[in-house]
């Protein structure tokens, strides 16, 4: 490892390092290669070994142009004739694609509000580091004139247990949460040692090992309850890619569990379910999805109403007929009142 490369490098929050990609990929009219982005970009720089190995860099980088797509950025991949292979390739943002279009316009006041966002967003967000980063991606060849307003940004919610856990992760901490499983009346008490925090299908799980029998296990951060305390003990961190183990696990699982269902044609949940990673058009017109959690796709496919039948699993079946029936039941409760 080269000195001052990643060993001792501070973690760059995932919103921010998104950001200054986003920015970078901007300012650019010819594209970055992906050395450049890497050496570069806050977030991934603090990171880079010159002259070393960067595998994990470049598969978080891998992971980070599928968040970028999934939220709605059209991230281009420039092949270049002359030179051929993946470390040639180039990536860009074209500003045609991204900007604002030219017929909306603003009044004053809301002008006013979306100046006051913005300044909040730069001051909040977008760090002296990331501001360093885009001067030094000029140096390349690129320029931004306004990289901050101009532009409809799109932001995720968190749950509420990840910025606690990312800490303990930054610390090595072991930490303590209350978990409340599907089909449970109570939770119970976790005591996990954290290895990693990954995103899957738009959605934040936490990879952890429990402290008492050594099992390692992958916790959906929105079924987390109360507050995530540390105990105070410190483990010492892993070597292992875990965040690559994580979204393995759960792309095994999400691809071992098929639902059949249903749509009604030109349906607002045709429309939805069709725009769904992998789903495929049964030759009878059902539509086939891949889901990970039976009770998230149940609440999902129950919100379309009578838009959907779902033909298969049974249980995903009843868990569906089960929210519809109670949902109908608080209606009537409600307006018999």
């Amino acid at each position: 490892m080269s000195p001052g490369s990643a060993a001792g490098a501070p973690r760059v929050p995932v919103e921010e390092r998104l950001f200054s990609l986003v920015l970078a990929l901007l300012a650019t009219d010819t594209g970055l290669t992906k050395n450049e982005i890497l050496s570069t970009v806050q977030g991934y720089r603090q990171r880079y070994d010159h002259g070393g190995s960067n595998a994990n860099l470049e598969r978080q980088f891998e992971r980070d142009k599928d968040d970028i797509r999934d939220l709605g950025v059209p991230l281009e991949t420039v092949e270049s004739p002359a030179e051929s292979g993946n470390q040639n390739s180039r990536y860009r943002i074209p500003r045609g694609s991204y900007e604002l279009p030219s017929d909306i316009t603003f009044s004053a006041e809301e002008t006013a509000i979306l100046g006051l966002a913005a300044m909040v967003w730069r001051e909040g967000s977008l760090s002296t580091e990331s501001r360093r980063a885009l001067v030094k991606l000029r140096a390349l060849g690129g320029t931004s004139d306004e990289p901050v307003l101009g532009y409809a940004p799109s932001l995720r919610v968190r749950d509420s247990a990840f910025e606690p856990l990312r800490t303990a992760l930054d610390k090595h901490q072991v930490v303590r949460f209350a978990y409340l499983k599907p089909g449970e009346l109570e939770s119970r008490v976790r005591t996990v040692i954290p290895l990693a925090l990954v995103q899957h299908q738009g959605r934040w799980h936490l990879a952890a090992e429990e402290t008492g029998t050594g099992a390692q296990r992958t916790f959906l951060l929105r079924r987390i309850v109360g507050q995530v305390a540390a105990t105070g003990e410190i483990v010492e961190p892993r070597a292992d890619d875990e965040s690559t183990r994580a979204l393995r696990e759960l792309e095994e699982v999400w691809s071992s569990h098929t639902a059949v269902v249903e749509v009604e044609l030109e349906s607002d949940a045709a429309t939805r379910l069709l725009k769904r990673r992998g789903t495929v058009t049964a030759p009878s017109g059902a539509l086939e999805l891949h889901y990970s959690d039976l009770n998230i796709i149940a609440d999902e496919l129950a919100s379309f109403g009578p838009e959907v039948l779902v033909l298969s699993p049974v249980e995903l079946r009843d868990a569906v007929r089960s929210r519809l029936s109670l949902t109908a039941h608080d209606h009537r409760e409600h307006t018999s009142d």
